[in-house]
């Protein structure tokens, strides 16, 4: 007989882990999938607006999520990748060719992957001086020149957290101007051993067993530039994760999951919180309470079900 979950959750960032914590709470048997349990808030590096935390590494604020949501009786499948959710009786989630769960109710927190640059020599190089992550990777390029490519706030803090133990750091912004807030950059400014380089696009990472330079173009000359570095830190935003699940749920224009007030999605029985979601603000706080709405509406929704 098939093993019928109350609820499947997808993801374990702020959302996730909380909409976890909620429906644990109401009692409903859950499920919860994840890749890993670093997701965005894992690469936040130092995290200084979350209430209850002065000052709080991102690692460390999700090692206390997980510490949390583990005292409840949540059922956890780290390392598996949802594919396909398709929808008969129940809700099928299938994360491999013989693994298949269902669910009375399904609840997307799966956040935002990073976005590739998608230049020569990127793929290559991933694990071998091309990283999407500075608080997972940056302490393994200790003493070496190191480029961010990425202007934003994002950016910047990978620039802020490098520039304690590399030599040099280059931020590079395609734009004229970097975007990050005017905090982010002044106090980028008072370090001497990073340079912003603006105006410039990317052609290629080059390099043999390792990354060993980067080559772009001036947008405004058209001259073409190398630099010799040993890493590459690509922050240059983030693309939903939501290729899993586009034949069931309504997304916007970025696709993002639209939802409502109740971060109910356009599939009954379907609910989404955090980044994944068309919500204006991304930050850790909104996606804790939209987690929590989430478990919520997906508790409310499992009780009319069992009305009917």
């Amino acid at each position: 007989m098939q093993d019928i979950y109350d609820t499947i959750i997808i993801g374990a960032g702020a959302a996730g882990v909380t909409a976890g914590i909620y429906t644990s709470r109401k009692k409903l048997k859950t499920l919860l999938i994840t890749k890993d349990f670093v997701g965005q808030v894992g690469k936040a590096g130092t995290i200084e607006n979350y209430p209850g935390f002065d000052e709080i590494n991102g690692l460390a604020l999700l090692d206390s999520f997980r510490k949390q949501l583990e005292k409840f009786e949540v059922e956890i499948k780290e390392g598996e990748e949802v594919k396909e959710i398709q929808k008969n009786e129940n809700f099928e989630v299938r994360t491999g060719p013989e693994k298949v769960y269902f669910s009375k109710t399904i609840i997307i927190a799966s956040g935002k992957d990073p976005r590739p640059l998608e230049v020569p020599g990127e793929k290559e190089f991933i694990g071998k001086g091309v990283s999407y992550c500075v608080t997972c990777d940056g302490p393994l390029f200790k003493g070496k020149n190191v480029a961010v490519i990425g202007g934003g706030n994002s950016g910047f803090r990978a620039a802020f957290e490098l520039a304690k133990i590399c030599p040099k750091v280059y931020i590079f912004e395609f734009k004229s101007k970097p975007n990050a807030d005017e905090t982010a950059q002044e106090r980028i400014r008072q370090l001497k051993n990073v340079e912003i380089i603006a105006d410039i696009a990317v052609k290629e990472i080059k390099g043999k067993n390792f990354v060993e330079s980067i080559v772009y173009e001036n947008r405004i000359s058209k001259r073409i530039e190398e630099i010799k570095i040993n890493g590459i830190f690509v922050e240059v935003g983030y693309v939903p994760a939501t290729s899993f699940v586009k034949n069931l749920v309504e997304l916007n224009g970025r696709d993002e999951i639209k939802i409502d007030r109740n971060c109910a999605t356009s599939a009954p029985g379907i609910f989404a919180a955090g980044d994944i979601t068309d919500g204006k603000y991304k930050q850790i706080i909104i996606a804790a309470g939209e987690g929590a709405k989430a478990g919520l509406s997906a508790y409310e929704y499992i009780q009319n079900i069992k009305e009917d």
